[in-house]
């Protein structure tokens, strides 16, 4: 088993592996492209983000700037918004559902690193999932952290540090996330 096989099966992997930091290093070119194309040019930045992310559907905007890790691990559903300088770190999938807003500076990370430093200075990580249901609206400066899943139409604050998964149809915030009520 490589190390990209084993970065998209939930083990632990070497990130300083030569075939990933390529892919890397291409996603980041791409990232690049991407942010320093004209925003009136919806054409060229629509061409370009196709090339970046897994999967997407035909309506959606991502505001530069935007970066990820590999992109080939991030799906977006329809009428997904995302405002300014949205990080996405992906070695494991990111799934966005239908109607998922974004607010400015937001940043989802699917990486762990070992606790043990010496573990740790090898290069070596483990990724897990996040998956965000449909109708969901996150509001600035929000962090999602590894294996995390929120339910559909829920509001996630700004500011909020979501370290466990969040049920539907609720208004959660803070840091850590909890939920704050049903809505």
């Amino acid at each position: 088993m490589n190390e990209k096989e084993k970065m998209i099966g939930s083990l632990w992997y070497d990130a300083t592996d030569e075939d990933l930091t390529k892919e890397r290093t291409k996603c980041k070119s791409l990232c690049f492209s991407y942010n320093n194309t004209l925003p009136s040019d919806i054409q060229t930045r629509n061409s370009i983000m196709s090339q970046i992310l897994g999967k997407t559907k035909k309506n959606f905007l991502i505001e530069q700037s935007f970066v990820c890790d590999y992109g080939y691990n991030i799906e977006i559903g329809e009428n997904f918004y995302s405002n300014h300088n949205l990080t996405i770190l992906d070695p494991a999938k990111v799934i966005f559902g239908d109607n998922v807003f974004i607010g400015p500076n937001c940043s989802f990370y699917t990486p762990v690193h070992p606790l043990d430093a010496e573990t740790r200075n090898k290069g070596l990580e483990i990724a897990y999932p996040i998956v965000v249901g449909n109708n969901v609206w996150f509001g600035g400066n929000v962090v999602v952290l590894p294996g995390v899943k929120i339910g559909d139409n829920s509001v996630i604050g700004a500011g909020s540090v979501v370290t466990k998964d969040i049920p539907s149809n609720v208004l959660a915030f803070g840091n850590p996330c909890k939920v704050i009520k049903q809505i």
